[in-house]
């Protein structure tokens, strides 16, 4: 019996597949389709073994729907777009384009070498014109219909690196690369008017058209978007304020707990608000104070984790319902993004409130009592109450819990003028404006005389400027000698580009149908991209939740508005897979070590080279820059392609985290090894038969049984990503081969490991061609039909019921599936070990559960 060699055996099988297109697709709309898409990888160097197992899951439904007759599209592009290529270039002076296109084809080559059914024919990269050239026509069109626009925004600006930071790349209030502390300002920039479509991105999450994605993602998205109904009113100026010019009319704000008024004590505004600004002109303490607090971040995080200061204005307000006076401050919590710029505290019901309350000796009225709080004794100390309870201390709402005061205190406010009942959303609309060069170029033109003008669709695509200085920060299309200089479409006259290129969300919320559909002349076909989309089944980390899933939502919904597509949820099924993690391992310097160069001896452990020692560090997710990450291809040549996967795929749920260990790869080396050890031991009477004439006797019931089983098992477990379940089938079939070898006869051995063969290929694909082939099977295993279960070999003839006396296990009969329960009954107390426990004691009742267990009680 030869030994199972990986290292011939992967490649002259991928070489095979490779030669004759077999996972090549074609659009035949007659076939019924399924679309089997990865969140695809951004080129960042070399894929480590967390990757392998986001596309073996992937590859797994891929193989296996291509094996039941569906027309499977399962492609592969590349994300390639973005600053980790830029900050290359200013660390190695290499050009963004070699360095992502050497990325590429490192990981394409490491990819392929996992055996992924991949149709490479579809490959592109997000950095090609061919693609981006499309992007700027579909940029076009949404700017025209209204989808896109510009104007001045606050923003997350590096003064280091000259740049806006997305509120992600601002940690601890500095740029996540240079360092230095983020200031706030305001910049032109474009924006998608993604809150157009919030109530339907919304409504579809519960609507039944996202059925097919977790619920936890679902309600992320839903607290993202953050629909809240409340209260937009306005505080007026106490008579004799000396408001500001144009901004008499008072204060506006929204707040989600009108009940909470008589709760007030102060009104805060935010440091951009047009009120601070008009003051700080005359007072150099609150310009100060204004430039101190856009050192901040614009995300919610940085506003949160800030300390809660304020300056007070000469300004005060009217309480609406009584004759309270309401100091007016300039606040750092409050967001000029976020509702109106303008908020009233209410301290003993908000944190954020009573932490400014406390800091500036406000008062802290409470108004909601808590159940079974004595009204007389409640207070508040260091901790707001948020919870429910009745409304007091607030006159005409006293005695009403808190949904009911919020809609009287609308009601009241709409009575007096002040105000109305709305709906806010957190969502804001998507900027998109980044200042950098590795992106694609926003297609639009600034003329002195003509205003901003489209790039006619005639020039496109507009693509980048081969060289660009990387020396200096900041965005290097500002600085170029021609590229950004231009005549106006319009009128003629010298202008200039945009010099700000798109958000890479943009590049990835769109790929999807591009893989569906890729004619020269337009983004898409809509006839083809109507058979492919939806994609069928999407897989990626849960990081991804929120942002990229929402904007792929929307811009669908952009592209089905402007003709484009007629779905307008871009994915039907999401599954969202767990992380590999691994060990951590420092040196005695401090620097991060490869797992690949320490070595562990009785829990010590140490550096290969030189043999220091390392200090074990905790179980992280794989990361690059933690350098905790195993190579596929040293796996691959140590135990090949297949183990990794089978490992990847078996340790635990799909959903769930899994460590990587060396152990679990050697023992899917094995079972790999008993798979091929079985087969090829029944490989040669195997060829001798003709499976499409059975030929079977009693004795080889037990193991068509099993075999049958296997199949019904591992089909349901991979139709619900039960993989882990799925494999835990094989090993338990290989069990059943080996104990009905003797038994069975050549017909019932041959279709096991025909079935055996077909049940591994979305698993262990190569391992599963050799098996195949050794065994006879015609053409690839990969385009063999899928195995069906015959359901009347499922069913047992006999079964294995447990009995208990009086509620312990005292034994076991078997009785027939179909037993009725007298029978069973009879059986049971006939039984000779049952009887032992019952001989003297008087049976008061026998319970049967059919199928399950029989319970005699008896004293």
């Amino acid at each position: 019996m030869s030994r199972y060699n990986p290292k011939e055996v992967e490649p002259k099988w991928q070489q095979a597949w490779s030669e004759a297109k077999a996972f090549e697709t074609k659009d035949d709309s007659a076939q019924k389709k399924y679309f089997v898409l990865e969140m695809f990888p951004y080129p960042s160097g070399r894929i480590h073994i967390g990757h392998v197992r986001n596309y073996a899951m992937g590859d797994v439904i891929a193989r296996y729907k291509k094996a039941c007759g569906f027309n499977v599209l399962h492609p592969m592009g590349w994300d390639a777009f973005g600053m980790p290529a830029e900050n290359a270039a200013m660390q190695t002076g290499s050009h963004p384009a070699k360095w992502t296109r050497s990325n590429i084809e490192i990981m394409r080559d490491q990819l392929k070498q996992m055996g992924l059914s991949i149709d490479w024919s579809r490959e592109f990269a997000t950095c090609d014109p061919e693609y981006y050239v499309h992007q700027q026509r579909m940029f076009l069109d949404f700017w025209k219909r209204g989808f896109a626009y510009r104007k001045e925004s606050m923003v997350n600006w590096d003064p280091v690196d000259q740049t806006v930071l997305a509120n992600e790349q601002v940690i601890d209030g500095k740029g996540w690369r240079s360092g230095a502390p983020v200031e706030r300002r305001t910049l032109s920039q474009w924006f998608f008017k993604i809150t157009d479509e919030a109530d339907d991105l919304l409504a579809a999450l519960d609507d039944g058209r996202l059925a097919g994605w977790p619920e936890n993602v679902r309600t992320m998205q839903k607290n993202w978007i953050g629909r809240s109904k409340g209260l937009e009113m306005k505080f007026r100026f106490v008579d004799g304020t000396n408001a500001p010019t144009g901004q008499k009319d008072g204060i506006e704000v929204f707040t989600t707990r009108p009940d909470t008024l008589y709760g007030a004590s102060f009104v805060a505004i935010s440091p951009d608000h047009p009120i601070a600004a008009a003051l700080a002109q005359n007072d150099s303490g609150l310009a100060g104070f204004i430039a101190e607090c856009q050192k901040t971040g614009t995300s919610e995080e940085a506003i949160e984790k800030a300390e809660k200061r304020g300056y007070k204005l000469p300004l005060e307000m009217a309480h609406p319902f009584d004759d309270r006076k309401l100091p007016v401050y300039v606040a750092n919590f409050v967001l000029m993004g976020y509702g109106t710029g303008a908020v009233f505290g209410c301290p003993a019901h908000d944190q954020r409130d009573l932490d400014f309350a406390r800091k500036y000796d406000l008062p802290v009225p409470p108004v909601v009592l808590p159940q079974d709080a004595d009204p007389t004794t409640f207070t508040i100390e260091n901790e707001s109450y948020v919870g429910p309870g009745a409304i007091y201390n607030s006159d005409f709402l006293n005695g009403l819990d808190t949904k009911e005061a919020i809609a009287k205190a609308i009601a009241k406010i709409e009575e007096m003028g002040l105000g109305k009942g709305t709906t806010q959303y957190r969502l804001r609309d998507w900027g998109v404006s980044r200042q950098r060069y590795w992106g694609c170029p926003i297609p639009a033109i600034h003329c002195e005389k003509c205003g901003i003008v489209p790039v006619p669709e005639k020039d496109l695509p507009v693509i980048l400027p081969e060289e660009a200085d990387f020396s200096v920060p900041g965005n290097p299309l500002d600085r170029h000698p021609t590229w950004k200089h231009v005549d106006c479409p319009e009128c003629g006259a010298k202008a200039r580009r945009e010099t700000d290129t798109c958000d890479t969300f943009v590049d990835s919320s769109w790929y999807f149908a591009r893989f569906a559909s890729q004619p020269e002349s337009k983004p898409v076909d809509p006839k083809i991209a109507d058979y492919w989309l939806p994609v069928d089944q999407y897989i990626g980390g849960i990081e991804h939740a929120i942002l990229h899933l929402l904007y792929a939502r929307y811009f669908t919904r952009m592209m089905k508005q402007s003709g484009y597509l007629t779905v307008d949820e871009p994915f039907a099924n999401l599954f969202t897979q767990g992380m590999v993690v691994h060990e951590t391992y420092r040196d005695e310097k401090g620097n991060w070590v490869l797992p690949e160069d320490v070595i562990i001896e009785k829990g010590t452990a140490r550096r290969l080279d030189d043999g220091s020692s390392v200090k074990i560090g905790p179980i992280e997710k794989m990361s690059k820059s933690k350098k905790n990450v195993v190579s596929p291809e040293a796996i691959a040549a140590q135990y090949g392609a297949d183990a990794a996967r089978w490992f990847m795929l078996s340790d635990s749920p799909p959903e769930r985290d899994v460590e990587w260990t060396d152990s679990g790869v050697e023992g899917a080396w094995r079972l790999i090894n008993r798979v091929w050890d079985t087969v090829s031991a029944g490989a040669s009477a195997a060829q001798n038969v003709d499976l499409s004439k059975p030929n079977v006797t009693d004795a080889d019931k037990p193991l068509r049984q099993a075999t049958h089983s296997a199949i019904a098992g591992i089909t349901d477990d991979i139709e619900h990503f039960r993989f882990n379940k799925a494999i835990a089938r094989v090993y338990e079939f290989l069990n059943a081969l080996k104990k009905a070898d003797k038994g069975a006869g050549d017909w019932a051995k041959a279709e096991a490991l025909s079935a055996l063969a077909r049940l591994i290929s979305p698993f262990i694909p190569h391992l599963a061609e050799e098996c195949w082939a050794v065994l006879g099977g015609k053409g690839l295993v990969c385009d063999a039909p899928w195995p069906i279960a015959d359901r009347e070999l499922l069913a047992k003839d006999e079964l294995m019921i447990g009995v208990q006396v009086n509620g312990k296990r005292r034994g076991e009969i078997a009785v027939a599936a179909d037993a009725d329960k007298d029978t069973v009954e009879q059986v049971a107390l006939s039984d000779e070990t049952i009887k032992r426990h019952i001989d003297g004691l008087t049976i008061r009742k026998v319970v049967v559960v059919p199928g399950r267990i029989v319970n005699i009680v008896a004293n």
